[in-house]
């Protein structure tokens, strides 16, 4: 039977733009998608680039003016994935547009841009790439977690270290600029963790933070600590540093609960490390599960058991889910209200490491 074509337009052609574009290429060899996905057209300010990119990655088009792209009756969908100072204007003018809107995390470079954003893309299909929400052991995790697996909650805690920083050659690129990245670290890797912790977790009520910039003149945070406290009573510590030295991209998160502990690294991706306390004591102890079979989580989509995904894989169920969801008309995780979510713990963040102390996620002294 034929499908119903769904026409993209990328504004973006960086790295995440590689990432995306492979998504949108891989994504109905793996799932019976119910759309035939068509990447119309790229966009960004470098022409020659965009030619090389559209070349390798199968785009139809290119264009310099984004604008443009949005009053384009052929085009279906907008997927964002330039710098956070741009998401705002062209969210809102996709959504009013009547676009399905796809967006890079974090949602906005501020509190406000994300509430007009999630404002705006209420009446059209939208969602935000937090893709480590699709690795197989994550949903694995939260599959225990419904299952009264790990009890009571106890303790979060969340790690997100990489070494870009103490690169002398990144100092000038975008993401180390508050005018176009809104945040440091902290837009950039501790959103991953906090979207994380609310996935699993659920919502942070409370939080006290700091900062800490380590190149002289940079005016974004180069490393972000805070503690927290939430809703379902647990506490928990983050840390997200871009002078992790020896750290790559090591993104962690570990729960202990009343009956169990789950522990996760991006590094062992395919692994989920679990510990059942309610054996017996003299079986107890800590097992390392391979998340790769029929029965885990994405089994059925991607490889044979045994045979470990990679970084791309994520990002391929997101889109997979989310082109489900939009045909089903069903609800679709993370959208733009998730996203918003994570923007007000990053806002309380801000207040805290600002003012010192604790304060409320809706911005009141705690």
């Amino acid at each position: 039977m034929s499908k119903t074509r769904l026409n993209i337009a990328m504004i973006g052609s960086g790295f995440i733009g590689k990432v995306h574009s492979n998504a949108f290429r891989q994504v109905s060899h793996f799932f019976d998608t119910p759309y035939e996905v068509r990447c119309q057209v790229i966009c960004g300010r470098d022409r020659v680039k965009l030619e090389m990119a559209a070349s390798r990655w199968g785009w139809s088009e290119v264009e310099t003016d984004w604008q443009k792209i949005i009053t384009r009756s052929d085009i279906d969908a907008v997927d964002i994935a330039v710098p956070n100072s741009l998401h705002s204007a062209i969210a809102i003018a996709a959504a009013e547009a009547g676009k399905i809107v796809l967006c890079e995390k974090p949602l906005a470079s501020s509190l406000a841009e994300a509430e007009t954003m999630a404002k705006a893309a209420q009446r059209t299909a939208n969602m935000v790439w937090f893709n480590f929400r699709r690795v197989p052991a994550v949903v694995f995790a939260k599959q225990l977690i419904r299952d009264g697996r790990i009890g009571k909650m106890f303790h979060y805690r969340a790690l997100y270290l990489n070494q870009s920083g103490n690169d002398p050659g990144k100092a000038n690129t975008w993401r180390y600029k508050r005018s176009e990245a809104g945040m440091g670290a902290a837009g950039d890797l501790l959103s991953h963790s906090i979207d994380l912790a609310l996935y699993l977790n659920g919502s942070i009520t409370e939080l006290s933070a700091m900062t800490h910039t380590f190149a002289p003149g940079r005016d974004v945070d180069d490393a972000t600590l805070f503690m927290a406290r939430f809703a379902n009573g647990s506490i928990g510590a983050f840390e997200a540093s871009r002078y992790g030295v020896g750290c790559q991209n090591r993104n962690t998160f570990e729960l202990n609960g009343s009956k169990g502990m789950l522990s996760f690294s991006l590094d062992e991706m395919n692994q989920l490390d679990f510990f059942d306390a309610t054996e017996p004591a003299n079986l107890q102890g800590r097992r390392s599960i391979a998340v790769t079979g029929l029965e885990h989580p994405y089994g059925k989509n991607f490889w044979k058991p045994g045979h470990v995904l990679g970084y791309e894989h994520p990002f391929i169920a997101t889109l997979g889910d989310f082109l489900h969801s939009i045909a089903q008309q069903e609800p679709f995780h993370a959208n733009f209200e998730d996203a918003l979510a994570v923007q007000r713990v990053l806002h309380a963040v801000e207040q805290s490491s600002s003012a010192g102390g604790w304060v409320s996620v809706d911005g009141n002294s705690a």
